[in-house]
């Protein structure tokens, strides 16, 4: 089996940045369904907008804390003394429409979670309840958005969400694998289609 060195990656994660390359290695286009790490990315997504997600991974462990471990209950109930505390951290990116629309977003999450039981049955909804497969050939080929996006930011802006644009919205979706974007010559892709292969063998044993 080829070490982590020798493994054939997308091409934004073949830098020297360790983190990115965890962060593809471990948990892009992997599915959630756990509505905590769903608020995460959520909040991480949109507090990306306009940076690198570099950026926003070197501060992930001070969101965590600043946003009590993401726990959105905990979140909606900031109040003013939480965004004077949150503009004055240096862990996280003091931005003061970014962390007021976080808060909001919180508040918009509950609302979800109350109708549809959870975040995770809402947002799987919009694709059938499985992940959706693509294998660009490089980087030219991953689009910035798509008719699924759109339809998410459309209905997420209806909700009283915010920093949910389409392009947010198509970054979250492969954060959380309801889009699994991975190349084609990755070693994700060459993983997924060997356990399709063996689940179909499986499936025609029976």
């Amino acid at each position: 089996m080829a070490g982590d060195a020798e493994r054939i990656r997308c091409a934004w994660a073949t830098g020297s940045d360790p983190a990115m390359v965890a962060y593809h290695d471990d948990e892009w286009g992997v599915p959630v369904h756990d509505d905590r790490v769903l608020f995460e990315f959520l909040i991480l997504e949109g507090a990306q907008a306009g940076l690198s997600w570099s950026t926003i991974l070197r501060r992930r462990d001070g969101y965590r804390r600043a946003y009590r471990n993401f726990d959105p209950a905990k979140v909606a109930r900031f109040g003013e003394r939480d965004v004077a505390r949150l503009m004055g951290d240096d862990a996280i990116i003091r931005n003061r429409a970014k962390i007021a629309w976080s808060i909001a977003n919180a508040k918009a999450f509950l609302a979800v979670q109350r109708e549809f039981g959870s975040f995770d049955a809402y947002l799987w909804t919009f694709a059938g309840g499985r992940p959706i497969v693509h294998r660009p050939r490089g980087l030219g080929d991953l689009p910035a958005r798509t008719e699924l996006s759109d339809a998410l930011s459309k209905d997420l802006r209806r909700r009283g969400f915010g920093f949910v644009g389409s392009t947010i919205c198509y970054a979250f979706l492969q954060a959380v694998g309801v889009v699994d974007d991975h190349a084609a010559n990755c070693f994700h892709a060459r993983r997924s289609a060997r356990a399709v292969a063996r689940a179909t063998k499986a499936k025609k044993a029976r």
